[in-house]
């Protein structure tokens, strides 16, 4: 795989327009000392470069990417458009956002533009443009940083316009919609396009939560998103026109729910995102955040933002111990990303982010801890850079669809429990502690790499899908999937003919009901084969066609039917858990399906260390982190071999300590 960059980017965002320029040269002199050589700039200086409708002012960037330049720099270049300056909204108050209750916003905050503002729109190319056109021939430009972490919705006037554009381009017709939306119910047919109206507080909401006309939410959620991709693509259409070759980005939030992020993967040059754990965060969670960014794009990505110390922004925001930033750095490199970037390089004195850990804390001179650890963090990625561009190599593809979040987390019922990212989570971890190379993908990625599938709670399925899927499994593939699974098509309409509709065929079963399970009330499970266990959140009723029962109710009035089944199809199987297992209990489960499909772990044998590893074509690297509080032996496969941090070989009484990071090299002729 091409790399992207010729090292490691080691920085972050810096705000030297925050600080008099005497600070600036003893930035350069700290930042030296850490070895960091990338800064991200520019990021929210709208205001300041263009103080007025016709004024525009590079004087202090000028200085800036200057002083960057001539230290040998990394240079990622923000767009600024993040944060509108306050003459816009005075003179042009159309280009504010009105919020989900109606209220439309003033000058304030950051994310706080109409996505289809004519205004907004005009402006923010003609700055990405302007920019273009100033530094795009800088060789020191490594990367474009458009916007900053996209998200937020609004439900103008101008939105709702837009809106039936949107709807019309899609549905053509007005009885199309109609049907899509199932507008007979509550007798909400309309008969013209003006008729229909954003679905907010003020329409068909119930709550933030949950809507009405599940159809309509869903489709405002696939229009909100594309009208912030199209605000992207304007920006980066107009860096294109003076910079042909740079790469392209946004920073990315994980699982965020606002944006369908496969379909932006698909307009930028390279996935980056911003990964901030909070305090009791499982790091299979993290992992799983990583894989699902290398997803998006089947290739490395970059970590945009972290922190070095501490967040500012949540319940509870707890300092990184001792060597679990470096940790956390190598782990984020282990799943795919060829950078390491910081939210900041110099601690704020003020405003809701002063809080908010920096390379350079308010003290403002390095003889501190966290200082010590980022120069030595930046020290040893001096020394990985054959590293860049490596691949991930897996055989399990978990599948990953915003519209099925979207959908799953609107409908009303059968519980409130039931949460998409953690149905995701739950199975992701198995292959995680077994250190199973995984990938999240999107449900049209091609499945014929994979061995095994994971399709939790693949509420919609849309068209092409169970031909997808039927496919993957008759040439031999294991497919798991579970309860709440092949209930409604796109526009959130039930597939009749019994549950799980179109994968009814493919799973050999007909479930009849969905039993929902309050948080105190459970049901005991008797696999076949003599292990017995409990379930909650939801119990399906379910009827074996072709399938076998792998495991059965033994309480409640379904007792006796089966909880878990396995079906064959073509040469390949399905299991369908019917219920959430505890822990032990879908672990035994999965186990029987990887087994069935040989599938290869990173490493033989079982380990509390997280161990992962990335290709060449000439070499594998292993990266063999402890994030549990004991120590733990290092896997026999690796003793003797040599560890590129220390430069020291492992051997027989090697251990990790918490926090231990060990990154091993195996040629391809070892």
């Amino acid at each position: 795989m091409k790399k992207v960059f010729e090292r490691f980017l080691f920085g972050g965002d810096y705000n030297p327009n925050q600080w008099p320029q005497e600070i600036w040269q003893e930035d350069m002199r700290i930042f030296r000392n850490a070895h960091i050589n990338s800064a991200t700039i520019n990021v929210f200086s709208w205001a300041k470069i263009q103080p007025s409708e016709h004024d525009y002012y590079f004087n202090e960037l000028d200085e800036m990417i200057d002083m960057l330049s001539e230290e040998g720099y990394d240079i990622v270049l923000a767009t600024s458009t993040a944060a509108l300056p306050a003459w816009m909204f005075k003179r042009y108050p159309e280009v504010a956002r009105t919020d989900y209750e109606g209220r439309h916003h003033k000058f304030g905050q950051r994310h706080n533009a109409c996505p289809n503002s004519l205004v907004y729109q005009k402006y923010t190319q003609r700055l990405a443009g302007k920019l273009a056109q100033r530094y795009g021939d800088n060789p020191q430009i490594t990367c474009w940083h458009i916007n900053n972490e996209y998200g937020g919705e609004c439900y103008c006037e101008n939105c709702e316009k837009a809106f039936r554009v949107w709807l019309k381009d899609k549905y053509q017709t007005l009885e199309a919609l109609n049907k899509a939306w199932n507008l007979e119910f509550w007798g909400h047919t309309v008969y013209e396009w003006d008729e229909i109206v954003l679905p907010n507080a003020l329409s068909e909401g119930i709550g933030h939560d949950k809507t009405a006309f599940a159809g309509i939410s869903i489709d405002y959620r696939r229009f909100n998103s594309d009208s912030l991709l199209e605000n992207f693509k304007l920006e980066r259409d107009a860096i294109r026109q003076f910079d042909s070759q740079t790469p392209i980005t946004t920073n990315l939030m994980g699982t965020f729910k606002g944006l369908d992020y496969f379909k932006w993967a698909k307009e930028m040059d390279i996935v980056s995102w911003d990964n901030y754990p909070s305090y009791n965060t499982p790091w299979s969670f993290v992992a799983m955040t990583h894989d699902l960014m290398r997803g998006l794009k089947q290739a490395p990505f970059m970590l945009m933002e972290q922190t070095p110390s501490q967040q500012n922004w949540q319940p509870y925001n707890s300092l990184k111990k001792p060597g679990q930033m470096r940790a956390q750095s190598y782990q984020t490199i282990a799943h795919g990303a060829d950078t390491i970037q910081f939210f900041q390089l110099r601690r704020s004195i003020g405003a809701c982010e002063k809080f908010h850990g920096a390379v350079i804390e308010h003290v403002g001179h390095e003889n501190t801890r966290v200082f010590k650890e980022t120069a030595a963090l930046g020290e040893e990625l001096s020394r990985l850079n054959e590293v860049l561009g490596s691949e991930t190599k897996a055989e399990v593809g978990v599948l990953f669809d915003w519209d099925n979040y979207w959908a799953l987390e609107y409908t009303s019922g059968p519980t409130v429990d039931l949460t998409y990212v953690q149905q995701i989570h739950q199975y992701y971890r198995y292959f995680y502690e077994k250190n199973i190379a995984t990938d999240l993908v999107s449900v049209d990625a091609d499945f014929s790499k994979y061995q095994v599938l994971v399709a939790p709670v693949l509420y919609m399925v849309k068209a092409g899908m169970k031909e997808a899927l039927e496919s993957f499994v008759e040439q031999g593939g294991t497919l798991i999937t579970t309860y709440m699974s092949g209930i409604v098509d796109e526009s959130d309409n039930v597939h009749l003919g019994g549950y799980p509709g179109p994968l009814r065929e493919l799973a050999g079963i007909w479930v009849e009901e969905i039993d929902a399970l309050a948080p105190e009330q459970t049901n005991v499970i008797q696999l076949k084969k003599g292990r017995q266990g409990e379930s909650n959140l939801v119990s399906e009723i379910i009827h074996l066609e072709t399938a076998e029962s792998v495991a059965e109710y033994t309480s409640n009035f379904y007792a006796g039917s089966p909880a878990v089944t396995k079906n064959r199809f073509g040469k390949g199987v399905v299991y369908y858990i019917g219920t959430q297992l505890e822990k032990d209990l879908l672990n035994t489960i999965l186990d029987e399906a990887i087994n069935s499909a040989n599938l290869i772990a990173v490493i033989e044998g079982e380990t509390n260390l997280e161990i992962s590893c990335r290709h060449t074509e000439e070499a594998v690297y292993y990266f063999i982190i402890n994030f549990q509080e004991q120590a733990q032996k290092v896997p026999a496969q690796f003793v003797g071999k040599k560890d590129l941090l220390s430069g020291k070989h492992l051997t027989g009484d090697s251990v990790a300590d918490q926090y231990s990071v060990y990154v091993i090299k195996e040629g391809r002729s070892e």
